[in-house]
């Protein structure tokens, strides 16, 4: 899974409380394009169930969590759709009060699809995900 995409915003508030809306995985449904179901299981595992109109998976992710919570990255447990995923946010404080956050992202699915486009899912899944977790942090109390 060498080819991954990347991309970066700055989001208004500190790393421990965009860390925080990361970590709260119970509320994904309430904010997380497409995600309906989310299932916190043993070992750092989280089991997801999205339906994203004509996408529809279930899965389980197993996070790994930096000692200075700067970061967490995530593997693919199993999936119906996916054969790998490999993610990250990586959260660097700006100085300013405002934190960057870059998401990186690789996904296999099980059916094969050209470079290219999965490049393009992979970029529009990434906007998509840090504009929400921006929209959910500075909008929480």
């Amino acid at each position: 899974m060498a080819d991954e995409s990347t991309q970066s915003i700055v989001i208004d508030a500190p790393p421990e409380k965009i860390m925080a809306v990361i970590a709260d995985f119970a509320a994904y449904p309430d904010w997380a394009n497409g995600v309906k179901q989310v299932e916190i299981l043993e070992d750092d595992q989280v089991k997801y169930n999205i339906d994203q109109g004509p996408v529809k998976d279930e899965y389980v992710l197993k996070y790994v969590w930096s000692p200075d919570r700067l970061s967490v990255s995530w593997d693919l447990v199993k999936g119906t759709m996916q054969k790998a995923q490999h993610g990250s946010y990586v959260l660097e404080p700006t100085g300013s009060g405002s934190t960057k956050v870059t998401y990186t992202l690789s996904v296999q699915l099980v059916i094969p699809m050209i470079g290219l486009f999965r490049r393009k899912a992979e970029k529009m899944i990434l906007d998509t995900a840090l504009k929400e977790l921006k929209k959910r942090v500075e909008t929480s109390a």
